[in-house]
């Protein structure tokens, strides 16, 4: 099983190159095996993939996506694959009011693991990421010893757009920026503000 398991993973992360010929590109930060939350824009389900292709291979063990649990559990292809080759953190989308969102990534992060989240905590569909929610701020200062990485996905939206499910074979980017991390005194809503700027800032400048 392991073995099997082993051959998915580089069978996709070959694929997720192929198809769009995600590269990492890190302007900041050097690939290294700490433990790290990489928060990025949201604009496809693929988006984690391509995050999770681009990373060193030693990387990949310790890194864990946030999947929706509803639509990475609708088949068992797509369950088997989150949980056994990705290793993902499901979170659900309909919670009830005493149901705290961040459980499943604080029980992650306890563990040692790395994580791949979206403080839009939605696909969006304009160039510019949406408000972050107040989650990212929540494990910053509940997990101060963990690197915060902006990243910044390029051109994932043409691969897959909101309602396809075939992708269409685009180059794409995944760029890894400085860490950020709250200032002393700084509150949630200047934090959250200056850590979606850093995500803006790692986007690719139009050549005139």
């Amino acid at each position: 099983m392991s073995f099997l398991v082993d051959a998915a993973g580089l069978t996709l992360a070959f694929v997720a190159r192929l198809v769009t010929g995600a590269q990492g590109h890190w302007k900041g930060c050097p690939p290294k095996a700490e433990q790290r939350i990489y928060f990025a824009n949201h604009q496809s389900h693929l988006d984690w993939v391509l995050i999770w292709a681009a990373l060193p291979l030693d990387l990949r063990a310790s890194t864990r996506p946030i999947a929706a649990r509803d639509y990475w559990t609708a088949s068992k292809l797509k369950h088997w694959i989150t949980r056994e080759v990705f290793h993902a953190v499901y979170v659900d989308r309909q919670r009830t009011h005493d149901q705290d969102p961040l459980e499943p990534l604080v029980a992650a992060l306890e563990q040692g693991d790395s994580l791949v989240i979206f403080p839009e905590g939605t696909r969006g569909a304009k160039e510019e990421p949406a408000a972050f929610k107040s989650g990212l701020y929540h494990l910053a200062t509940r997990f101060p010893e963990v690197k915060l990485i902006p990243t910044w996905i390029d051109n994932v939206q043409r691969v897959m757009p909101k309602g396809e499910v075939v992708p269409v074979p685009v180059l794409c980017t995944v760029t890894f920026g400085a860490p950020v991390a709250p200032m002393l005194g700084e509150d949630k809503n200047a934090f959250l503000a200056r850590a979606r700027d850093a995500v803006i800032a790692l986007r690719p400048r139009a050549v005139s």
